[in-house]
């Protein structure tokens, strides 16, 4: 078993991962924004939870508006950003399977795991 508190600041940082899934945290301000129209994870799903805040999703060209309770699924090699819109900070829980990141928040090449 591993547990960790979430610290929900400014960022993005991997909270757990293991060899078949991993857990991040990402927090962005009002007006910041997460990847762009070439970000895309090779080899890993991303599920994006949105616990707080309102934004947007742009995944492939669609738009899709985020708010909270809100979970979207980003699919390998899915061309994504996410956007705060907002006042408020948008605080996501996102899920990736397989792993996508290092602990560091590094991306891992496909199909390996750090």
């Amino acid at each position: 078993m591993k547990r960790k508190a979430l610290r929900m600041r400014k960022g993005f940082r991997v909270v757990i991962t293991s060899r078949r899934g991993q857990v991040a945290e990402m927090v962005l301000a009002p007006g910041d924004s997460e990847g762009d129209s070439s970000n895309r994870h090779k080899g890993a799903d991303q599920w994006l939870y949105v616990l707080s805040g309102i934004g947007r999703a742009t995944v492939n060209a669609r738009q899709i508006r985020l708010k909270p309770g809100m979970i979207v699924l980003i699919e390998q090699r899915d061309r994504h950003e996410i956007k705060n819109t907002g006042r408020s900070l948008l605080k996501t829980l996102n899920f990736y399977t397989p792993p996508a990141y290092t602990s560091s928040g590094e991306e891992l090449p496909r199909g390996e795991s750090d």
